[in-house]
Formats: C-alpha cells, sequence, structure tokens
C-alpha cells in the first residue's frame, strides 16, 4: 500500500485546486496525495511528511507524527514563527526556475526604472509630450542585497545587460564577476553607490527592519529601490519619508507588511510608489510539482530528507 501524503493549505481555492490536480499526478506510483480535510484518523497518525502551503498551523499539528514537511514557497518564515521548534524540519521549494523567473523580474522592473517609465507614466496623465535624456546601462550601478540563489541570479542577469553591479550579504560571498560587499559597512557603501536597490534577502531576525531611517538616508541622490524580499525588511514609515523629502526617487514594491495591501494604505495612492500584488516570481506548479516528487520519493526511497532549514539562521 503507498503512503498518503497529506496536503495542508489555506491558500486561494483557486491555487488549492491547481495544486490538487497537479501533485497526485507528479507523485503516481511514489505516494497518494490527500487534503488534510479528507484524511482518516489513522493517515493522520501514520503520515512522516506533508504537503503545505500557507497552512493552517494547527492542521500541521493535527499530524502527530511528522519527519517533515515540504513547503512549496520559497518564504517560509511564517511556518517558523508557527510550527515549534522541536517540530518536523521544514523543506523550503528550491526550484531553479524560481530563480530564472525572478531575475527576469529584476531585470524588467530595472529597466522600468532605467527607462524613466514613472516619469512618463505622470506626463501622460498630465499629457505632457516632453522626452528626457537616456543614461546607458554602463553608467547605471544596480545593488542587489540579499546573494542566495535568487540573488546571485539577478546579479549575473543584470551584469549580463550591461549594468554595473554591486552585490552586498551579511556574510562574505563571493560571485564571479560581481563586487561583493557585506557587513554593516559594505550595506552602507552599496546604498550609496546605486541608483537602484533590488533586495532578495529572507526575512529574518536579522534583516527584519534592515532599511530603516539611517540607511535609507544613506542611499545614493535618486536612488530607487525594488522589494523583492518581505514588507517588513524596510520601515514603511521611514520609506515614505524618504521618498517624500529624498533621497530616494522611486520604490518598486511586491511586499508588504500586510498583504493583500489594505485599501487605506498611503503607498497605493504615492506618486513615487509603484505597487504589486506579489507577482514578481509566482511558483510554476509543473516544475515545482516535479521537485517536490523527487523529493518525496527519495525519501521513501532510502529515508533521506532535503536540506531544511536551519532555524537558527531563519533560512
Amino acid at each position: 500500500m503507498r503512503p498518503v501524503v497529506p496536503f495542508v493549505s489555506s491558500a486561494s481555492p483557486d491555487e488549492r485546486q491547481s495544486w490538487r490536480e497537479a501533485l497526485p499526478k507528479a507523485l503516481d506510483g511514489i505516494a497518494d496525495v490527500k487534503p488534510f480535510e479528507d484524511l482518516t484518523e489513522d493517515q493522520r497518525s501514520e503520515a512522516r511528511v506533508a504537503i503545505v502551503a500557507n497552512p493552517n498551523p494547527a492542521n500541521v499539528a493535527a499530524l502527530p507524527n511528522l519527519v517533515w514537511v515540504q513547503s512549496l514557497w520559497a518564504g517560509v518564515e511564517r511556518l517558523m514563527g508557527e510550527l515549534p521548534a522541536n517540530g518536523p524540519k521544514i523543506v523550503r521549494l528550491t526550484d531553479p526556475q524560481m530563480a530564472e523567473t525572478m531575475s527576469e523580474a529584476v531585470l524588467a522592473w530595472t529597466l522600468y526604472l532605467h527607462r524613466g517609465m514613472p516619469r512618463y507614466i505622470a506626463q501622460q496623465r498630465q499629457k505632457v509630450w516632453q522626452d528626457h535624456a537616456l543614461e546607458r546601462p554602463q553608467e547605471r550601478t544596480v545593488g542587489v542585497l540579499g546573494l542566495g540563489k535568487l540573488g546571485a541570479a539577478a546579479a549575473l542577469r543584470m551584469k549580463a545587460n550591461g549594468f554595473n553591479v554591486l552585490g552586498w550579504s551579511r556574510t562574505e560571498k563571493s560571485i564571479e564577476g560581481i563586487a561583493c560587499r557585506h557587513g554593516r559597512a559594505g550595506l552602507l557603501e552599496v546604498l550609496g553607490q546605486s541608483d537602484f536597490i533590488v533586495l532578495l534577502m529572507p526575512l529574518t531576525d536579522e534583516t527584519r527592519g534592515l532599511l530603516g531611517q539611517d540607511e535609507l538616508s544613506a542611499c545614493k541622490k535618486g536612488a530607487s529601490i525594488i522589494n523583492f524580499a518581505r514588507g517588513p525588511i524596510i520601515d514603511t514609515a521611514a520609506l515614505i519619508n524618504k521618498l517624500d523629502n529624498g533621497p530616494l526617487g522611486h520604490a518598486v514594491l511586491d511586499v508588504f507588511d500586510e498583504e493583500p495591501l489594505p485599501p487605506s494604505s498611503p503607498l497605493w495612492d504615492h506618486d513615487k510608489v509603484t505597487v504589486l500584488p506579489h507577482i514578481s516570481a509566482p511558483t510554476i506548479i509543473s516544475t515545482a510539482s516535479r521537485i517536490v516528487a523527487d523529493n518525496i520519493g527519495r525519501y521513501y526511497e532510502d529515508g533521506t530528507v532535503p536540506p531544511a532549514v536551519d532555524r537558527e539562521r531563519g533560512y
């Protein structure tokens, strides 16, 4: 008899349905995937691995003998906050396609800023016909904050498209062809030299509030920020202040302290803010399902648990 793998999710109905169709096909011959609500008491007790997407923590707790959970998202900060420290290991989704998708988004929105699209959009609303001088990519610097797989892919893509690139991480890292900095001094250096600042690090105790009043004040005059990481990494009040009073010129925000972004948020109507509904790097269900199937297949074959999140580091 094949093992039963619970699928635990409180994502949107459409998203849950898409996964419910894709996962059983990908795991055919390996395990039976069943929604949490369809499990018997015995199946809940026997489950050793679960697939989760924004799960209700009470449902995960109702699977008492889990060894590990496979997240369908790269971000796992909510899981870490809700599951006990002695609970199941948390495996984040590591999909090479996600790095490709994210680097594409970084390129797209960097070019949006580089080519002055916010200015031209404002001119259209005012019915102003006026062109502006265009600088070459070689004359602009992109600072990528966070040099994990997503950040490294984005940095290399920016370099390949002609931009000067600086990379920053909390601890020292090296990427061929990219000037990398680290630590507090390195952060201030990158902020002070970058025309476009891209956030791609995980949310941890160390990165929460990383960019506050002091850090944003250190940014280059007219610099723009692209946040594709997590909302709480930037102090929103400080961001609005620096957009209003300098030195910042624009912010492209795909992540927020609260999502969906409440209608009352001042970010919606700010003329120097572009709001995106968390779409920079959506999970590609077809490729992610194959990765999940490979991970679970190896576990049931020889007991191998994929590399899990380090609870102390937060990623």
